[in-house]
């Protein structure tokens, strides 16, 4: 009776990894090839929380204590897939996935997110990353230990099996060659039996290798790795606080200018802008809006950064730089609602797009990051600010699903005053599934000219297009129902098609 050898546990469960990202591998090429995304996403996300699960369950894995409620996120954010038809709103949803699978490993390893610091965040997204696509090469040739296999008859058998594989192929080829030409009907069963795509064979591969391996290195990350503390870097406290304060008192002097300025035009009006700027009220607004959001994206790095210098400072020294921050939070707040006035403005005079929606998201957000700021890291409670800032990140996401973009979108646009600005129904044709609707129950109040840019853009976008079931999403399928239902009812509507189609 042969004795096998016993498997270590890190081989079994490098084995068991590498085969979880073998089936990952042939899931991704079989789901996420087709695009636009939808329920391929869905499907992928699930098989991939429910394999994690299934490894933690079966290795009894003692990870952190986020790492349940992260789990749920990420299957979530897959199942938004389902719902929106938004590209924007679907980029922003990726990208929260990927964050949330990369914390997810994080979690377990055993830490704790809900304790991190921002430069932890920064540290936990870009090792899981980096992992993920190098882990693979690791797992083959270092986790697993392929001596520790069985060498059993069968697996002898089944080495000596490819062996005489190898030594017959060319011997087939050249038996295979003579009987080809010997025989023109065998001929034509050799091609037929061998016809194959080889450009279509090579894409496969390299999308089933390139998922396979970003499965397996997220997994091996997962349960194999160590956390890497390599890029937290040792801060030491300064010797003097008034470098650090000299800068902020100096930010905030201009930031305080840069205030009175705002409060000056916005309660002159349009004249004193005109006046001083050369500019229309609506051109001064579109100018700004911008070039304040980056302003105040920049803030929270710098103030972040004195605070990681001021670890373990003298209460004097921690005191000066709160009362700096503070100020200078008060002042970029009044800047902020400057920048979200100017958006105001802006949409009235040139209507919504996405740009200016997501943007004025992003400002909202940053709004409510710069408050838990203040009232956690400025009151001495930093290890609560990382957790509460990822919470209103997912707040506002799941906002956006709730206010349905694309259709707020359009239907701000037709509620605006056409003497302002006409609606554009070209750009309105550019949104996603879930602004058919309020296209469709707005065409009888378009003008002839725009009712058959919409007619036309609907048609031929949602009306006998072929769908594939992975790219199924409710919004699309959803659009496709309405247009194809009202299809003889939109033609009429515009009664010389062919002449409308060349004028547009």
């Amino acid at each position: 009776m042969t004795v096998l050898p016993t498997l270590a546990p890190r081989t079994k469960l490098g084995l068991e990894i590498a085969a979880a990202g073998v089936a990952g591998g042939i899931i991704g090429d079989a789901l996420l090839r087709a695009v636009p995304w939808g329920v391929n996403v869905a499907l992928g996300t699930t098989a991939l929380i429910g394999v994690g699960a299934w490894l933690v369950r079966r290795h009894q894995v003692k990870h952190g204590p986020d790492a349940a409620w992260l789990a749920i996120t990420a299957l979530l954010l897959g199942l938004a897939f389902l719902r929106r038809d938004a590209a924007t709103l679907a980029a922003f949803d990726a990208i929260a996935l990927i964050g949330a699978l990369a914390l997810a490993a994080a979690s377990l390893q055993g830490e704790a997110i809900s304790k991190w610091y921002p430069f932890d965040l920064i540290r936990g997204v870009v090792t899981a990353s980096a992992a993920s696509i190098f882990g693979g090469f690791v797992l083959l040739f270092g986790d697993i230990q392929w001596h520790e296999l069985p060498q059993d008859d069968r697996l002898r058998n089944v080495r000596r099996a490819l062996l005489g594989v190898t030594l017959a192929v060319p011997l087939l080829i050249v038996f295979a060659a003579l009987f080809a030409s010997a025989d023109p009907v065998f001929n034509n069963v050799l091609t037929n039996l061998f016809a194959f795509d080889l450009d279509s064979v090579v894409s496969h591969t390299l999308f089933i290798g390139f998922w396979a391996f970003l499965v397996a290195g997220y997994f091996r990350w997962s349960f194999l790795g160590m956390p890497f503390f390599g890029l937290t870097p040792a801060l030491k406290p300064v010797q003097s606080v008034v470098p650090l304060a000299t800068a902020l008192g100096m930010l905030n002097a201009l930031f305080l200018l840069f205030v009175v300025v705002q409060l000056r035009y916005f309660f002159g009006g349009t004249a004193l802008v005109e006046e001083t700027s050369g500019l229309t009220y609506a051109e001064y607004a579109r100018r700004g809006f911008f070039e304040l959001m980056t302003a105040s994206g920049l803030v929270l790095p710098i103030l972040l950064g004195g605070d990681a210098l001021l670890r373990g400072a003298t209460a004097p020294q921690l005191r000066t730089f709160r009362q700096l921050a503070g100020l200078l939070l008060g002042l970029l707040a009044v800047i902020m609602v400057s920048a979200l006035q100017r958006m105001r403005l802006y949409v009235s005079a040139f209507g919504l797009s996405t740009d200016r929606l997501y943007a004025t998201a992003f400002m909202i957000l940053l709004l409510g990051v710069f408050a838990w700021f203040a009232w956690t890291v400025l009151r001495g409670q930093r290890q609560r600010f990382v957790f509460g800032s990822l919470m209103q990140g997912l707040a506002v996401l799941a906002g956006l699903h709730l206010l349905n973009p694309d259709a707020f979108i359009v239907k701000t646009n037709l509620h605006r005053p056409a003497a302002e600005r006409p609606f554009d129904a070209k750009y309105a044709l550019t949104l996603g599934g879930d602004a058919v609707p309020a296209l469709l129950d707005a065409i009888p109040q378009l003008n002839p000219e725009d009712r058959c840019v919409v007619v036309h853009g609907l048609l031929a976008r949602w009306d006998k297009v072929e769908v594939d079931w992975r790219t199924w999403n409710w919004s699309r399928a959803r659009a496709r129902s309405l247009v194809r239902k009202q299809a003889d009812a939109l033609k009429a509507s515009c009664p010389n098609p062919k002449e409308q189609g060349n004028d547009h």
